[in-house]
């Protein structure tokens, strides 16, 4: 079942639409790369998709713990190759200063972030530096 379609709007840019909300994204290649930067690379889309990814496993996780991790932050940077360009290292600090937990949950936490369903999908070949401040 088609859950995502997406069109080439010339220009190096793109549109998906989200079938079952009507959300959509649009996409347009980096000022490096021919582009004008105006818009989530898809590259960019990756990094979010892997930071997202592991908040929302953590947020089961929290839940399932009785922990609040509402205030969970993420900063995010992407590193790019340039042969074959592709993204080399995604760096995902995650920051939450008020967070309540034993080390035990906190433990439970991270390792969730770690084996999201995004980033067991990625290359084995593309690194992970994950950080948790908390």
């Amino acid at each position: 079942m088609t859950s995502i379609s997406a069109a080439y709007l010339g220009s190096l840019r793109t549109k998906a639409t989200h079938l079952k909300s009507g959300n959509t994204i649009l996409t347009d290649a980096p000022v490096d790369n021919n582009g004008k930067g105006e818009a989530f690379s898809p590259t960019d889309l990756v990094c979010a998709a892997l930071s997202s990814c592991m908040m929302t496993i953590m947020g089961m996780v929290a839940e399932r713990e009785k922990i609040d991790i509402t205030g969970l932050t993420s900063e995010i940077v992407k590193i790019m190759s340039s042969n074959p360009r592709k993204i080399a290292e995604i760096q995902i600090t995650f920051t939450h200063e008020k967070l309540i937990a034993t080390p035990e949950q906190k433990q439970k936490l991270k390792h969730a972030a770690q084996t999201c369903p995004v980033a067991l999908s990625l290359s084995g070949s593309l690194k992970q530096n994950v950080v948790f401040n908390f």
